[in-house]
C-alpha cells in the first residue's frame, strides 16, 4: 500500500462536498482548526452550492473534486460532510494523476465510497470526522486526525469490558467504513476484498432488520468468512419496528460471525459518535481485544 506524503506547516488542505449541501458558516470551526494547525485551506465550489439536497449538480461535484485531485498544491482533501451522493460521481472521476501523486482523502460515512474505490488502487486514506460539527466531537476526534496528517498518530487504546467482545490478537490491512455503503457497493467496481484483513464497520439511524439484512449480504459475498478480525464502531440511533426484532445491532453482528474464530470488538471509538477517532484505512494494523481493553496499532 502507498502512504500519501504527510503534511507540514504551510501546506494546503482543500474542503469539498461530494454529497449533501453545506454552507461556509457550518464549517467555520473546521477552518479555524486548520489555521490552528498551521495549514492553509482552499474551499471548493461545492461549499455553498445547492441542487436540492446535493452540494451542486453531479457535474459540479465531480469537477470540484477532480480539480482538487489534480492540483499539485493541494496536499489533502477533506470531504465536508456525508449524507448521500458520492456514489453518483465516483465513475466520472479520473484518478490517473492521483495514483501517480497520491494525497490524503479524509472523511467517513458516505465517503466510504471513496475509501473503498481508492483502496483498490492500493493507496491509504483517512477515516475521520468531517468538517461538519467537528467542534461538537471529542478533543481526541480532531487531535487524532491532526496526528495522522502530520505523521504522529500510531495507536488507539481504549478501556472496554463490553460483554460481547471476542478476545484475540490479529494483524492485517484495515479496511471498511459505513456498513450501509459497503453493502451498497457489493458487486460494483468499488467493492473491496476483505480476505485476511481487519474489517471496520459502523452505521447510524438504521432499522435493526436493515442491519441484519446488510450484514448477511456481506456474509453471502464472502466478506466475513476470511477476516483476520472485526472492529465494530458506533451503531448509533438504531430503530425498531412495532414488533421488535429481538436483538440489538451488536448481537445481530456477533450472531452473523459466530461460526468464525477471529477477534471481534464492539463500541470502538469511530463512527457517528462523539468520540470519532481517525484511522488509516489500507494501513497494516495489529489489533488486540482483551477482557478489559482494546488496542489498535498502526504499523509504520
Amino acid at each position: 500500500m502507498v502512504t500519501p506524503p504527510f503534511l507540514k506547516q504551510g501546506d494546503t488542505i482543500a474542503i469539498v462536498s461530494t454529497a449533501r449541501k453545506i454552507s461556509k458558516e457550518e464549517i467555520q470551526p473546521a477552518l479555524d482548526l486548520i489555521h490552528d494547525w498551521g495549514l492553509n485551506c482552499v474551499l471548493g465550489t461545492t461549499i455553498g452550492a445547492e441542487d436540492h439536497q446535493f452540494a451542486g449538480s453531479d457535474r459540479t461535484r465531480t469537477m470540484d473534486l477532480q480539480q482538487m485531485l489534480d492540483d499539485p498544491n493541494i496536499k489533502a482533501i477533506w470531504c465536508a460532510r456525508g449524507g448521500y451522493g458520492t456514489v453518483r460521481i465516483i465513475d466520472r472521476l479520473d484518478f490517473s494523476g492521483f495514483v501517480k501523486k497520491p494525497k490524503w482523502i479524509i472523511g467517513y460515512s458516505d465517503v466510504t465510497v471513496l475509501h473503498s474505490h481508492i483502496h483498490l488502487m492500493k493507496i491509504e486514506t483517512i477515516h475521520a470526522q468531517m468538517p461538519l460539527e467537528i467542534e461538537k466531537r471529542s478533543k481526541q476526534t480532531s487531535e487524532s486526525l491532526r496526528g495522522i496528517l502530520f505523521g504522529e498518530h500510531n495507536k488507539i487504546e481504549i478501556r472496554s469490558e463490553y460483554f460481547l467482545n471476542r478476545p484475540g490478537n490479529a494483524s492485517g490491512l484495515l479496511v471498511g467504513g459505513n456498513l450501509s455503503i459497503l453493502y451498497s457497493l457489493c458487486g460494483s467496481e468499488s467493492s473491496i476484498s476483505t480476505k485476511g484483513k481487519i474489517l471496520f464497520i459502523e452505521d447510524l439511524d438504521e432499522y435493526l432488520y436493515h442491519i441484519d439484512r446488510m450484514i448477511y449480504n456481506l456474509k453471502r459475498n464472502s466478506m466475513l468468512n476470511d477476516l483476520a478480525g472485526l472492529i465494530v464502531g458506533g451503531m448509533s440511533q438504531m430503530n425498531d419496528n412495532t414488533i421488535p426484532f429481538g436483538k440489538q445491532a451488536e448481537e445481530i453482528i456477533l450472531d452473523a460471525v459466530s461460526e468464525y474464530d477471529y477477534p471481534v470488538c464492539f463500541q470502538f471509538p469511530a463512527g457517528h459518535i462523539h468520540d470519532n477517532r481517525a484511522m488509516i484505512l489500507g494501513r497494516k494494523v495489529n489489533v488486540k481485544v482483551e477482557k478489559d481493553g482494546v488496542s489498535l496499532l498502526f504499523n509504520p
